[in-house]
């Protein structure tokens, strides 16, 4: 019996390194021509609109800096600026009820989000318009005397915004990793200390994104006190312009003025985010 040998003989690499790949984009011509129809239609769009003598632009010109129209921005700016300290100060009590082991203050901090999500802005503040309707006195005090327009809006609002920051709170202790707690509790810390020096500093991140959404609501959710007749941004173009009958143009000053504060307020949560973002990777 004999064998047969096959001899195999095998190629070897090349030597040097291996041939560069190049990569060659697509080539998006209809993108590059929708978003050249875009800009056009974008173009028409504002030359329509400074074109448009119904606009008035002299109008909004003259009452954009209105001593009324100023008032009335400060106005807006305070009743936002206090009902976000307020609403996050009761939001995060209530979050920590929400968080505790007591099933009672579970249930009540439940409760009070569940009824404020529920129940419409202007309805509430309607009701605490009304307030006298129910309890004419509270300790002696009329509350029709009481309670003033500026101060139904503060309470409405208030109480409205603070069952969503409560769960805006929670949402952002929730994200915190249970072992952080633990290690703080290991140490020592007591709850209250485990709480502000541990989990809310790492919460912030979660926290930052939705609070910033809820300030720019906010802002912009102020404008239905016109209703109860307190003299807001809003309200105070429309005494204007029931005044002088040029409605368009009178909105348009309460809407630039949004707008600009708006822009305001996103470019500072953008950079509050980033200092909550440091050291994670995600600061851009």
């Amino acid at each position: 019996m004999s064998a047969t040998l096959v001899k195999t003989s095998s190629t070897a690499p090349p030597a040097g390194p291996p041939p560069r790949v190049v990569v060659v984009p697509a080539r998006g011509a209809g993108q590059w021509a929708a978003a050249a129809a875009v800009l056009v239609l974008l173009g028409l769009g504002l030359v329509s609109v400074v074109r448009n003598k119904a606009f008035q632009w002299d109008v909004v010109a003259e009452y954009f800096t209105s001593a009324s129209v100023l008032r009335g921005l400060g106005l807006t700016l305070w009743l936002t600026a206090l009902v976000m300290a307020l609403g996050f100060v009761l939001g995060t009590l209530l979050a920590v009820l929400r968080l505790s082991a007591n099933p009672v203050l579970r249930a009540v901090s439940w409760g009070y989000v569940w009824f404020f999500r529920s129940t419409p802005i202007l309805v509430q503040l309607l009701f605490w318009f009304n307030i006298g309707a129910l309890y004419p006195t509270v300790l002696g005090i009329h509350t029709v005397n009481l309670l003033g327009p500026v101060s139904v809006a503060v309470i409405g609002l208030t109480l409205h915004e603070a069952a969503y920051a409560a769960e805006v709170v929670r949402g952002g202790i929730l994200s915190v990793d249970r072992g952080q707690t633990e290690a703080a509790h290991s140490l020592g810390l007591g709850r209250w200390r485990r709480l502000t020096r541990i989990v809310l500093p790492q919460a912030m991140r979660a926290i930052v994104p939705p609070a910033g959404n809820m300030l720019i609501g906010t802002l912009k959710g102020t404008s239905i006190v016109s209703v109860i007749a307190v003299q807001d941004l809003l309200y105070s173009t429309q005494l204007v312009y029931h005044r002088t009958y040029e409605v368009i143009p009178l909105l348009l000053v309460a809407t630039l003025w949004y707008v600009a504060v708006t822009s305001v307020l996103s470019l500072g949560q953008h950079y509050v985010e980033r200092h909550y973002a440091r050291g994670t990777g995600g600061a851009r």
